[in-house]
Parts: C-alpha cells; sequence; structure tokens
C-alpha cells in the first residue's frame, strides 16, 4: 500500500511566512518505522502550535505535519508484540516534532513509541487525555512518589485551565487533594467542575522576586507554566513540600535562590513526558483509564473536524483556548 494516498496536514515555508494546508500524501512518503497506524482522533497541544508556526526549537525542518499525539489502529506491523487491528496509542517522543505527526489519516513510527490502549479507555478518550493529560499525570505520580498526600495540605495548580493544568486538577481531585487552581483566565465555573477547592489570579501567583522565602502555604505544586510564578512556587511551599515543573510558557528562567531547598527542604522534579520510559508510560496510562479516569470526561475537550484545526491553531496562540481540543481524522 506504498502509494496509497492520505491526508495531511502540511506546514511549509513561504518566504518568511509558514503557511499550513491540508494536503494529499502517499504512505510511501511518511518516515520509516516498524508500525503504520490509521490514525481517528489526534489531539491539539501547544508544542503543536509553536511546529505550526515555524518554531524551530520544536522542529527543525519543513514541510512537515504537526501532532504529537494519535489513537488509531494498527495497520500493519512487523514488530510481533504488535498486531494489525490492535487499537494503541502513540505519543511524546518525536512524533509531530521532527518525525511527520499525527494531523493526517496516517503514521509510520517505531514500534518503541506505541502503547497498546487500555481497555478502560476508547480512542477517543485516549486524545482527550492525550500527551497533556499523561503530563498531568505523570507530574501527580511524580508528587505523590516524594510523599505528598492529601492530609498535608492545598496543591497549587498554575496555568490551570490549559491542558496539562486542568487534566491535574481533575486527577488530584479525584486523589482527594485539596485543590487551588491559578489561571490568567475567567474560568471558575470551569475549574470548579473540575473539583478545584479554591481558585486564584495569576497575579496571586506571580511577583515577590525581591524575597528569598515567602509564608510557606502549599504542600505540593504542579507548574505548568515556569519563570518567576514556578519561583514564587517553591518560595511558597511548606517544609518538605514538593513541586513538579512540566512547562516553559511564562519564561525559561527561573530566578530563585537555593534557600526553599536549604532551608525549607523543598524539591523540583522536573516531567520529562516526551523520553519517559515505555514501563512507566504503560503503568501511567493504566492508572489513567482506571483509578484516575475523570468523570464526565467529554465536558473537558471540544471535539473539532480535521478541516478546523488550522483554525484551532490561531486560537491556541492567542491565548483563547481552554481544556482540550480533539480532532477526529477518520
Amino acid at each position: 500500500m506504498s502509494n496509497t494516498p492520505f491526508k495531511a496536514l502540511v506546514v511549509r515555508q513561504e518566504n518568511d511566512s509558514f503557511v499550513r494546508h491540508i494536503e494529499t500524501r502517499h504512505i510511501d512518503e511518511l518516515p520509516a518505522g516498524e508500525v503504520l497506524v490509521r490514525v481517528h482522533y489526534s489531539s491539539l497541544n501547544y508544542k503543536d502550535a509553536l511546529s505550526a508556526m515555524g518554531n524551530r526549537g520544536v522542529t527543525r525542518k519543513y514541510p512537515h505535519t504537526p501532532g504529537i499525539d494519535a489513537a488509531g489502529v494498527v495497520e500493519t506491523s512487523s514488530a510481533p508484540h504488535i498486531r494489525p487491528g490492535q487499537e494503541v496509542i502513540v505519543s511524546c517522543y518525536d512524533l509531530g516534532m521532527n518525525t511527520a505527526g499525527g494531523f493526517a489519516d496516517y503514521i509510520r513510527v517505531p514500534a518503541a513509541w506505541v502503547v497498546e490502549k487500555p481497555e478502560g479507555l476508547t480512542l477517543k478518550e485516549a486524545m482527550i487525555y492525550g500527551t497533556a493529560g499523561f503530563t498531568a499525570a505523570l507530574s501527580v505520580y511524580k508528587l505523590m512518589n516524594q510523599g505528598v498526600r492529601p492530609g498535608d495540605g492545598p496543591i497549587l495548580v498554575t496555568g490551570a485551565t490549559g491542558g496539562v493544568g486542568s487534566m491535574a486538577v481533575a486527577i488530584l481531585s479525584k486523589e482527594g487533594f485539596h485543590v487551588t487552581a491559578a489561571s490568567a483566565k475567567a474560568a471558575t465555573d470551569f475549574l470548579t467542575s473540575l473539583g478545584a477547592e479554591e481558585i486564584i489570579s495569576r497575579e496571586q501567583v506571580s511577583g515577590g522576586g525581591d524575597k528569598a522565602l515567602l509564608r510557606p502555604r502549599w504542600a505540593g505544586v504542579i507548574d505548568t507554566v515556569g519563570g518567576e510564578i514556578l519561583a514564587k512556587a517553591l518560595k511558597t511551599t511548606k517544609p518538605c513540600g514538593a513541586v513538579t515543573c512540566c512547562g516553559n510558557v511564562a519564561s525559561g528562567d527561573l530566578p530563585v535562590t537555593v534557600y526553599p531547598f536549604i532551608l525549607r527542604g523543598v524539591t523540583l522534579v522536573g516531567i520529562d513526558a516526551a523520553e519517559c520510559p515505555l514501563a512507566l508510560r504503560t503503568e501511567i496510562w493504566q492508572k489513567i483509564a482506571t483509578t484516575w479516569k475523570v468523570a464526565h470526561l467529554e465536558n473537558m475537550a471540544r471535539e473539532i473536524s480535521f478541516a478546523e484545526v488550522s483554525d484551532a491553531i490561531d486560537q491556541m496562540l492567542a491565548g483563547t483556548t481552554k481544556g482540550r481540543t480533539i480532532i477526529k481524522i477518520l
């Protein structure tokens, strides 16, 4: 089926601009890999939006098809443990970055990137979580591995209306934590519906840059934005608390001293979903499908068609989206 045509969103550079259109491609144009997957659903992530605008830190070469998430059915496989007809999830690694991604009818990837979809999820539900939900779940997992428990005090989630933040709020609430959600957007009803018990503004979690420590408030923090908000989170975490860090949309700089670490014993935990080992990745997906499966999951996402992807990318870059956006491919 090497000459089989299919549809893909393709980003091309034209002079100093990057343009994107749905184009016809062929299977033999896909990169090498042991597994060919017919994509049923994908999802839109901030990294996809950056790739679509020509960000060379995400994607080095164009033309390119973004989409760091895909859920679908195996079409062909040369790997003995992956069979045609199997429902699978492919997310993170290099998918959609420098490898043609999920905004297409087909992807071809290494077998090591493929996770069998757990029984407790549909393909659509898997993409409502996607990389954002997986990152949120991994953050909660790492936070609890540091010994943070519901009785220790409130947990702060920054960027709470974003894909990672909203999923983190929902999973933490399901685990019984008192969640304080911080966001620059007015989304009280949305965050309350996810289980947030307190909602505060972005201004309340930023500032204080001239002080090495501030009044301790949080037993733990899931930070999705970085910069001075992460710095203040560290300064306001209780002794022996933990802070996870998975994003840099505010800034990649961290203006903080060593004092939260050496005077309060705060632990800063980095979250790298992209290169998470397959065994841990599989374990996290199993938790997502069972004990961490969020009620009324579809309320956290909007579904769009393939034809609407380009407009949705513009909305994400403008900062007007909330929750998750999933793309029905098939």
